[in-house]
């Protein structure tokens, strides 16, 4: 703009004659480039004449076979793939179950992430002999596909692919507290018999709300005879124990190149390297760890970590996930237990030279480190465990035990069910209520599960701590039927992360997972928001981002809060922060619900009753969006039902209408669910 302003104010006599000048000078520009374009042309045009022969297609084609699990299969001898859409690592674990059991019928199963492969391949599938796919599709959140099963889903809406040579059998993990039970295992199962695919055994529908175990053993045991009916084969004898994985002691190993928690690349927590994800975590430092209740047992938290410098860029609704690190008391008692030195350095390699998975965690590491960052011990071991581990009991009643709760027969399942789950029976307290059973430790890191990332409701906004996540959460803390004192492992572990000057010890490792779970996108749309105890997390960042919508200069719509807790003077979160929000207009409504402040128990469904007629105009009227976080199990069926009720009455319906009505404002994305159970 200012060369511009220059050019204008140039007098027309002085013009003129740079015009003249400018003429001159185009001239020898132009016959300069002519000649050198001449020049080049015939000095070089030989070399770029081959250009054309330097591509090889080869190299083009490469990553497509790479991403061929047919051709994996030929190369291998296998006949069954079994798929995994897995979030916390359960779907994982069964497919890797069900893939081992084919070998007792002569065939050979491999189980594969679908993220690795090209599921196009499914249509060529039947070129192998007594081939077959199985599904194990977990449910994430709100009927959502799992991270690794995004593209498979993608691909599965937008086929037409001819799979009429495909046999296929699926396995689906939900949890019928969630509005969508099942949803991934339900729509593989439909899709890939509307392609042409052939079902050869039922869907399986696991609910982790009763015994997911359960199902799944009930759905396998009837599982394998239909596909020895399909094929015509038979079991060729019992259950065996055969390791997937040697154990490689590293006796003269260099300390630069052993593992110590990192979750994919060596060193990676010293050398930090965006982008930050879910196998490369940011060490984030803890800034503030204050405690928000006032009293009451619980111990309720606020947690403030500094992303600065991470490029790590979060909306509010978002999740944050950490990477918790096991209680060194169990850890050390386990090693106690198995007469173990836990400081050993070892890599568990896996005997088919073929898999992708190459070690069960990164390798070489410690027992100790795998006990501690790798390793879930904290959980209820699942029957395939208890099975395993069985013929390392020397006592004949123990080891009859082991066996019967991993069988399939009524009185064992109920013996699991009692003794193991209900009784919250980590790994630790099996070893200990058994003294004869004393695994060989490499054994039992094989076994046991991988420990999982915990995710957490951001209770920030972006738009206010651009270089903070901000995390509400209460401690787990419970006495078991035995009489043992359980912990949560990520909420104690972060209770501890105090902030200090070094920063050694207050570093947590941690990616975001976006979240569909969204402010709407006119800041003028009123908002309904109902998230009791530590539900309120999202949106202390939405109250926050409102308000700073209103400093801008936006128009800001009525933003509404429905939060509950047990009593006004011990655990009333963000007390001071939600007056201060009221006081400024930015928060329009605050109606707290203290449930156990009398004797009749108030919960957020009772003010939303009480307040029923504003409720239908904000829905109705304003066309307000409505948040809901918490509690899957309760409070968000009965806020659910409570909406029912109110769009029954004032919208003159009747149940069935009602119930319509409020599905479609969940369709159109104005009734949102952040739930856990």
């Amino acid at each position: 703009m200012g060369d511009a302003g220059m050019e204008a104010n140039i007098s027309p006599p002085d013009n003129a004659a740079q015009q003249d000048s400018l003429f001159s000078m185009t001239d020898v520009f132009l016959i300069s480039l002519i000649t050198g374009l001449f020049t080049y042309w015939f000095l070089f045009r030989k070399k770029k004449e081959e250009v054309p022969d330097l591509p090889k297609i080869q190299s083009v084609a490469a990553p497509v076979r790479d991403s061929s699990f047919i051709e994996k299969m030929k190369k291998t001898g296998r006949n069954i793939v079994v798929f995994y859409g897995s979030q916390t690592g359960t779907a994982e674990e069964f497919a890797n179950r069900l893939s081992k059991d084919a070998h007792r019928y002569g065939l050979r199963g491999m189980a594969a992430d679908p993220e690795e492969y090209d599921l196009s391949d499914l249509s060529r599938l039947s070129e192998i002999d007594k081939s077959l796919a199985v599904f194990c599709m977990a449910t994430y959140g709100e009927g959502d596909p799992t991270d690794n099963a995004q593209d498979f889903y993608d691909w599965l809406q937008e086929a037409d692919a001819d799979l009429s040579g495909l046999r296929f059998a699926v396995f689906g993990l939900g949890n019928k507290t969630y509005e969508h039970f099942n949803a991934m295992g339900k729509y593989v199962d439909k899709r890939l018999e509307e392609l042409g695919a052939q079902r050869i055994f039922e869907l399986g529908l696991g609910d982790d709300d009763g015994n997911l175990e359960e199902d799944f053993i009930t759905w396998r045991e009837q599982f394998w005879p239909a596909v020895c009916e399909h094929f015509g084969v038979e079991a060729t004898g019992e259950e065996s124990s055969i390791r997937q994985y040697e154990l490689v002691l590293q006796t003269d190993v260099n300390m630069n190149k052993v593992y110590t928690g990192e979750m994919g690349r060596l060193k990676s927590y010293e050398n930090q390297k965006p982008p930050f994800d879910a196998k490369n975590p940011f060490l984030a430092q803890v800034t503030e760890n204050r405690k928000l209740n006032e009293g009451g047992e619980r111990h309720l938290m606020h947690l403030e970590l500094d992303i600065s410098n991470s490029k790590i860029r979060y909306e509010s609704g978002d999740h944050v996930a950490v990477y918790p690190a096991n209680d060194s008391s169990l850890v050390n008692q386990i090693g106690e237990i198995l007469g173990t030195d836990l400081d050993t350095i070892m890599s568990l390699n896996n005997l088919d030279e073929e898999s992708n998975k190459k070690h069960p965690f990164p390798c070489p590491t410690s027992y100790r480190t795998a006990l501690t960052y790798y390793l879930d011990i904290t959980n209820p071991p699942r029957t395939n465990v208890l099975y395993e581990l069985a013929q390392y009991a020397t006592d004949a009643g123990e080891q009859e035990r082991l066996r019967k709760m991993a069988s399939s027969a009524a009185e064992g399942k109920a013996l699991y069910l009692s003794w193991v789950v209900e009784a919250r029976r980590n790994i630790l307290a099996i070893l200990q209520d058994m003294p004869s059973l004393r695994p060989p430790i490499d054994h039992l890191c094989e076994l046991l599960p991988r420990l999982q990332a915990r995710y957490y409701s951001i209770a920030s906004s972006s738009k206010v701590h651009p270089n903070a996540i901000h995390i509400c959460a209460v401690t787990v803390e419970y006495e078991t039927k035995t009489g043992r004192l359980n912990k949560g492992v990520a909420t104690n572990w972060l209770k501890n992360k105090v902030p200090d000057e070094n920063g050694s010890n207050s570093r947590v490792p941690m990616y975001i997972r976006k979240s569909q779970f969204r402010l709407p996108f006119k800041p003028s749309t009123p908002v309904i928001m109902i998230g009791p105890g530590t539900g309120i997390a999202p949106f202390i960042g939405f109250i926050q981002e409102r308000a700073w919508l209103k400093q801008q200069g936006k128009e800001v719509g009525e933003t509404v809060l429905y939060y509950g807790c047990r009593h006004e003077r011990e655990d009333y979160l963000y007390r001071e922060e939600l007056a201060r929000f009221r006081q400024e207009g930015v928060l329009t409504q605050l109606n707290v619900a203290f449930s156990r402040d009398q004797a009749e128990k108030v919960y957020v469904q009772h003010l939303l009753k009480k307040n029923k007629e504003n409720i239908w105009k904000l829905v109705n009227e304003g066309n307000a969006h409505i948040y809901v976080c918490g509690d899957a199990r309760n409070m968000a069926r009965d806020v659910q039902n409570t909406f029912y009720e109110i769009v029954a009455e004032f919208g003159n319906m009747g149940q069935p209408q009602a119930v319509d009505y409020v599905k479609k404002l969940m369709t159109k994305g104005r009734y949102s669910l952040d739930v856990w159970s």
